[in-house]
């Protein structure tokens, strides 16, 4: 069972790899969006130290020729959930973290202000794996505890927030699946 300390926004006895892209939420903003996304470094592989390097801003770009194009940016997610379904954190989640760039949810613009971003190693058409989706359901479980702003109805992938710019987590992720297991 995952816990989350709320005075610190850290989850308790799991991999901390704390990325310097975050910032703090505006005053008196509360978590009240769960974002999933899809990630891959290089693109469609799957594990080695490229998502850790990226969001901790140090990717070196001269290690993939896919790598030039990102290796400057100041991104990051509050959680991955690897293949097999290892979670690691990189920022609090009570903080702003830098996961979705321009993005709407209704009529609220700037979803990073208000929202949780949780990446999954994966690509669009590449069905996810049973882990992940059990340690995505155990996550968003203990992070409606902490949060009582957030609930499983408010969950959205990258590309309902960023239509036309954002994919992920693509077709092959399975909402039914993650509902059946958050019900």
């Amino acid at each position: 069972m995952l816990r989350i300390d709320p005075a610190t926004g850290l989850l308790l006895s799991t991999r901390q790899v704390l990325s310097p892209h975050w910032d703090r939420r505006p005053p008196g903003m509360q978590p009240e969006l769960i974002v999933v996304h899809g990630i891959s470094l290089p693109e469609a592989q799957f594990g080695g130290p490229w998502i850790d390097r990226l969001f901790c801003g140090n990717l070196p770009a001269d290690a993939h020729p896919g790598f030039e194009a990102i290796a400057a940016l100041r991104v990051s997610a509050h959680a991955v959930i690897r293949r097999a379904g290892e979670l690691s954190q990189y920022v609090p989640f009570g903080e702003r973290a830098w996961h979705a760039g321009r993005s709407r949810y209704g009529e609220r613009e700037a979803c990073n202000d208000f929202s949780i971003g949780i990446e999954l190693e994966g690509v669009d058409h590449v069905p996810y794996e049973a882990g992940q989706y059990a340690t995505l359901a155990q996550l968003i479980r203990a992070l409606c505890v902490a949060y009582p702003s957030l609930s499983p109805e408010r969950l959205v992938g990258h590309s309902d927030i960023a239509p036309g710019r954002k994919t992920d987590p693509g077709p092959a992720f399975d909402w039914q699946r993650l509902r059946t297991l958050l019900a």
